[in-house]
């Protein structure tokens, strides 16, 4: 316990101290944000305020990790370098992404197929490295079987390793294409990415303590219900890195803020949620604990496909938070509530696993 304290009041120290030092850099070189032309008029104000905040973040995480690892003596675990690698991963392709807008002076950075092409590349090493590193009890960091809550017994080892490994990857990548795009989405109002990703990552932080206390040991003598997780306490050290670091960013990115996060921040988030779901077995969970990005992107989804058909709009405009803009909220409002609408998923998921627990007892 005593470990991811550590991990999550260093992070929080490193962001809420450090990124006014980082803000002075970034205006100093003038590194700030472009804003769509096509979004809200009120918006066009924040043209110039310094992004890639997400380096802090990354920074932030990756402090409080190994400091905690340091101090009470512990040694770091595959699994939380895999999470830790994917999070840094993506956070460099995001970071190339502003820099990229920066320089061309425009809301355009990387090509989609650049974009796309680097996520690939993180996401299939994170995926093959994932299946290797038997600890002592034989565990994987993930595994062939198909996880909900927790891992079933349906392993696509039955279509033959080989035919198993490659299902995984694509699946794998698919999370982590998709959930770290539905939090870039979610990343358009002050504070909102970052204080909605607090509290999925609080979730998955209480889930991986829970599952450390409730962990399998051996063969012999199981516990009922206890899961079949590496390193669980490593993942909720991350968890709660990650969590310090958003918290601490906050301060500086509320209304009104004085950094984004950019793409640097907000790929990084989302492929560690999305690794965090491999991780722990709970992919199908993941849809609850992040059900805010999953309704930011499933808007603009819903809007281009509706649009495309019927040259007609469901919301004034795409992703949902802007429609409440639109539709005359203060940007504080919508934040708050849809932080709320977060807070509510999370309570449901955290509470439906551990549900699922009892059931096994």
């Amino acid at each position: 316990m005593l470990s991811i304290l550590i991990a999550g009041g260093i992070s929080l120290f490193v962001t809420l101290v450090g990124t006014p030092f980082f803000i002075k850099i970034l205006v100093a070189r003038q590194y700030g944000q472009f804003i769509r032309q096509d979004g809200p008029t009120s918006h066009q104000i924040k043209r110039g305020t310094p992004t890639m905040g997400g380096v802090m973040i990354i920074v932030g995480a990756l402090l409080g990790y190994f400091v905690a690892n340091l101090a009470t003596g512990r040694s770091p675990n595959a699994s939380g370098l895999l999470l830790l690698y994917l999070t840094v991963g993506l956070g460099f392709i995001g970071f190339l992404d502003d820099f990229a807008k920066i320089r061309k002076k425009q809301s355009l950075g990387l090509t989609p197929w650049a974009k796309i092409l680097g996520q690939a590349f993180v996401g299939i090493s994170f995926a093959v490295m994932a299946l290797r590193f038997r600890n002592s009890e034989n565990r994987t960091p993930a595994t062939l079987r198909i996880s909900i809550l927790r891992d079933t017994n349906i392993d696509l080892a039955f279509l033959g390793v080989g035919v198993g490994i490659v299902f995984f990857v694509v699946w794998a990548n698919f999370l982590i294409t998709a959930w770290s795009n539905a939090v870039n989405l979610t990343d358009g109002l002050d504070g909102l990415a970052a204080g909605a990703s607090m509290i999925a990552f609080g979730a998955y932080a209480t889930i991986t303590m829970w599952q450390s206390n409730q962990v399998c040991h051996g063969v012999l003598g199981q516990a009922p219900g206890c899961y079949d997780v590496r390193d669980p306490r490593d993942l909720a050290i991350v968890c709660a890195a990650i969590v310090g670091s958003c918290f601490g960013f906050l301060w500086w990115n509320t209304s009104p803020a004085k950094i984004f996060m950019g793409d640097t921040g907000s790929l990084a988030l989302g492929g560690a949620f999305a690794g965090i779901s491999i991780l722990t077995r709970t992919e199908i969970l993941a849809v609850l604990i992040g059900g805010l990005y999953l309704i930011e992107v499933g808007s603009a989804a819903l809007q281009m496909g509706f649009y495309k058909i019927t040259r007609k709009r469901i919301f004034r405009m795409a992703p949902l938070h802007h429609h409440f803009e639109l539709k005359g909220w203060k940007e504080v409002t919508v934040v708050v509530r849809f932080w709320i609408i977060e807070a509510l998923l999370m309570l449901v998921a955290v509470g439906t696993f551990y549900a699922e627990w009892l059931a096994h007892q």
